[in-house]
Formats: C-alpha cells, sequence, structure tokens
C-alpha cells in the first residue's frame, strides 16, 4: 500500500556484472584492455629491436644512384665485417678515402677474389661476368675499366651503383691496398631507403653464381610488430566510445519503436 515501494534491478550480464549491453560488457572491456596491452608490448618491443641493430645514416653523393639517391634515408644494420658477402651495400669508414667519414658503396669481391672490368661491358669476379640491373640505366658503357686485381685476404673491394662519377676503390687503385678497404672498416649493411620511402633495397641476384647472399635483416618483422602493433591500441582504445555510440543507437531504437 501507501508503505509500499518498489525497486527496479538492472538486468545482469551472464558473467555476474551489471552490463550496458554486448558491446559493453566485461568481457569486451577485458579483451579491449588486452588488445591495448599487446598493441602495446608490441610497438614498444618493436621500435627497442630496431634502435638496437639499424643505425640510421643519410647518403651526400649521387655514387649509389638509382639505388640510394642523394639525400636518401637510409637504415643500415649493425654487423661484423667478416659477415659482409658480395653485393652488399655496406657502411664503413677508412681514413685513406674520406677524413673518416661514413662511405655507402656496394661490396663486389672479398678476399681472395679477381676482380676486373670490363668484358663486354660487364663486371668479372673470378672471371664470371656479373649481371647488375641495379645499375643505371644504360650506363654499361660509361663502366671505368680496370685491371685484374686479386683482393687480399680480409678486405673488399667496393664499388658506386654510379660508376662513372663514384670515388670507389677503382679510385685508390695506385694506394699500396689497391683500392680495397678492411672487412672490419665495416659497422653496417643497407637494408633500406626509408626517406624518401623507397623499401627494402633488391636482392644482388647477379652474385649468386659466386657464393651465398646475405639474408635480410629482420626490418621487415620489425616493421610488422609496430604496425599491428599500433593498431592493437588503437582498435582496443576506440573500444570505449565505439561502444557507447552503439548502446546510444541502440536504446534510441527502441525508444522509437517503443512510441510506436
Amino acid at each position: 500500500m501507501g508503505g509500499e515501494s518498489t525497486t527496479r534491478t538492472a538486468p545482469r550480464s551472464s558473467s555476474g556484472g551489471t552490463s550496458t549491453g554486448p558491446v559493453g560488457s566485461r568481457t569486451g572491456q577485458r579483451l579491449s584492455g588486452l588488445a591495448v596491452a599487446l598493441g602495446l608490448v608490441l610497438f614498444l618491443a618493436g621500435f627497442a629491436w630496431a634502435a638496437l641493430i639499424y643505425r640510421p645514416y643519410t647518403v651526400p653523393t649521387s655514387s649509389m644512384t638509382p639505388t640510394i639517391g642523394v639525400g636518401d634515408r637510409v637504415l643500415a644494420q649493425s654487423v661484423d665485417g667478416k659477415e659482409v658477402r658480395r653485393g652488399d651495400v655496406v657502411v664503413f669508414r677508412d681514413s685513406t678515402w674520406v677524413d673518416n667519414s661514413a662511405v655507402v658503396k656496394r661490396v663486389v669481391a672479398v678476399g681472395g677474389d679477381k676482380v676486373a672490368c670490363c668484358t663486354n661491358g660487364k663486371l668479372t669476379v673470378n672471371g664470371k661476368q656479373i649481371e647488375e640491373p641495379y645499375l643505371p640505366e644504360g650506363s654499361l658503357a660509361e663502366i671505368k675499366d680496370f685491371p685484374t686485381v686479386t683482393v687480399p685476404a680480409g678486405r673488399l673491394f667496393l664499388l658506386g651503383d654510379e660508376r662513372q662519377g663514384s670515388l670507389d676503390s677503382t679510385a685508390h687503385l695506385t694506394d699500396a691496398a689497391r683500392g680495397t678497404v678492411a672487412s672490419s672498416a665495416v659497422s653496417a649493411r643497407v637494408d633500406a631507403v626509408v626517406w624518401p620511402m623507397r623499401g627494402m633495397l633488391k636482392r644482388p641476384t647477379g652474385f649468386e653464381t659466386l657464393g651465398a647472399l646475405s639474408e635480410p635483416g629482420p626490418l621487415r618483422t620489425i616493421g610488422l610488430m609496430i604496425v599491428v602493433g599500433g593498431v592493437l591500441v588503437l582498435a582496443g582504445g576506440a573500444y570505449g566510445p565505439v561502444a557507447k555510440l552503439l548502446g546510444r543507437l541502440g536504446r534510441s531504437r527502441r525508444e522509437t519503436a517503443g512510441a510506436r
């Protein structure tokens, strides 16, 4: 009667808590939090991994065009010079070249190789003509001739992809080392051009007949981790606002239907 009152209880979800609907359930909130946490782990781990093994360099000259343009920003994986193989684009320092500044060139011959140019307009290594699709189009006639050089053990012979204007091993043939550089002078191997975004360097398949090529670094895996992590963080963070919006739309539809 007059002293009696009625109370309305909110419907409870199957998980035992008050629910705002399927979209706003506790399960959804927990999954959202898990997505954000996992996304942050992947995102930060990707950047941390990249910071540990990659270094950025800016190439100031056009000696590596069209592979790397003047002013391009590259990412190079830190490697031991002993790991370098034919065809790799590497970063090294040699005080007899340019005052110990970082130089970026392509390794065309390693210790024990005999390298010369040119036979039918092509570089030869150990008597084999090397296909070099990374050279500028129509540049074969401009490749500089040089006599056979036997690369000493523990040293490398390096050329720029733009052969005519590159100050590479051919510019130091009269030195005591015959233009070669110690493998220990190499600090990194270029994996990709990141600005402008040209992506991973193409594999130098012309050198496969002389031995195995270097395997690409983990840059693609790192990039995937960062992208997936970012998507998970955004998706998890958007769950709350989306759930509220859908809840409002659902209530509006029910109220509209009840008014009919």
